[in-house]
């Protein structure tokens, strides 16, 4: 059975994690590998989780699997080995299986990266379901004029 903390999706739509650009992340110039960024942001996401009590090993065995099905990255400056960023996770829309989250990556107030990620709610036979009770007790609360539109 899933715990969830008392903090839900409305007390904090947004987080952010600091993450250090590690030298395997870089090519030989020392430049941030694209994929890098992908990983990042999903450190983001699941600290976001976290804050609201949640974790993936907890939703999984509650038999409710959250899987990436849409990815959009627009990446506008590169980060560089030993960079210290700032990667933001925002909850941006939720439907009763899917959840949008919104990310930017920032060195200091210089923008890296965007990006936007859909999470589906799956069975483990991959079929979508509806979040469980546990989650939607949180992200019921969401006011959906603070979570869409942004």
């Amino acid at each position: 059975m899933i715990e969830a903390a008392p903090t839900t999706a409305a007390d904090v739509l947004e987080h952010a994690t600091e993450v250090r650009v590690r030298y395997p992340e870089c090519d030989p110039m020392g430049f941030a590998h694209h994929s890098s960024y992908v990983v990042w942001l999903e450190l983001a996401r699941v600290e976001l989780l976290r804050i609201w009590g949640l974790t993936h090993r907890e939703l999984d065995a509650a038999g409710a699997h959250l899987a990436v099905v849409r990815l959009a990255v627009e990446y506008k400056r590169p980060a560089r080995y030993d960079d210290v960023l700032s990667v933001s996770a925002r909850l941006s829309r939720v439907t009763p299986a899917r959840l949008e989250i919104e990310h930017v990556a920032r060195r200091g107030a210089e923008v890296l990266c965007t990006g936007r990620v859909t999470i589906c709610c799956l069975r483990a036979d991959g079929r979508p379901q509806r979040f469980p009770p546990e989650l939607r007790v949180i992200l019921d609360n969401v006011p959906l004029e603070a979570a869409e539109g942004i």
